[in-house]
């Protein structure tokens, strides 16, 4: 049988509110059937904070530190807790599906092992110690490389995750919010203990490698061939609606 075709998005740094407005606009063109299945690969510029969809952008994020150091803060579409994006120290992934989408699971934690499968092939061919564990996280010698998250609408899948190439948790923990400094030295401690990333482990990073690593590990796991492909005018337009109407709006962001 012919395997499945899916588009693949280099899409490379953009800022959060393009990125968040890209990811829901190509995952409602595939949920309709405009577009493929997609696996894109992008980079934040500037830096910036993701809150999960159910969280409370006061209660988890330092405003002022934020502008302070020119920082976006977004409402993801996804669950999952606030999250860290450094310019140049995470690749992030998306792919979207339509949710009837052959082999993948109906239940979402059964298909985050089948998924971030994808990523442990992607990582064991960067000749590192990759392995799932449930939620939805993925370790490397024991130690967090990547975190994903994600949410089943409009009749499609959207999964993504960071791939971590560095890790900065003084910076991370001076943009989140937290009760007191004894706190936040033992939150940097633990993330030094608990978090890892490419260049920790490999000593360098190379973005082109660890893409191309990845889209193998996708390709074999899925048992798909990704084409290299470009965003649609539609999608485009669509990304560009969204995005005025949640992720660069304060409503949006601010409503919980």
């Amino acid at each position: 049988m012919a395997k499945q075709e899916w588009r693949l998005l280099l899409t490379g740094d953009m800022s959060a509110f393009d990125n968040m407005a890209l990811d829901e606009a190509v995952l409602r063109c595939v949920a309709a059937g405009a577009s493929p299945s997609t696996l894109r690969f992008y980079g934040w510029e500037p830096s910036a904070v993701s809150i999960g969809y159910f969280q409370g952008i006061e209660q988890e994020v330092d405003l002022d530190v934020c502008r302070e150091q020119g920082v976006d803060v977004i409402r993801r579409l996804t669950g999952g807790g606030a999250v860290f994006h450094e310019h140049g120290s995470e690749i992030t992934y998306s792919l979207a599906v339509k949710d009837d989408y052959p082999g993948i699971p109906k239940k979402v934690l059964d298909s985050y092992a089948l998924l971030c499968a994808g990523l442990v092939a992607g990582f064991r061919r960067l000749g590192l110690d990759a392995e799932f564990k449930p939620i939805n996280d993925i370790l490397v010698n024991g130690k967090k490389i990547s975190g994903n998250a994600q949410t089943r609408r409009f009749g499609g899948i959207l999964q993504h995750g960071t791939l971590l190439c560095d890790v900065n948790p003084h910076l991370m923990f001076s943009l989140l919010k937290v009760p007191s400094e004894k706190i936040r030295d033992k939150l940097i401690a633990g993330v030094e203990e608990r978090v890892t990333s490419i260049r920790r482990e490999m000593g360098t990073v190379d973005n082109a490698a660890v893409i191309q690593a990845m889209c193998a590990g996708f390709a074999e796991v899925l048992d798909i061939r990704l084409s290299p492909g470009t965003v649609s005018d539609e999608e485009l337009a669509l990304a560009e609606r969204v995005k005025e109407e949640r992720y660069a709006n304060p409503t949006w962001n601010f409503k919980r």
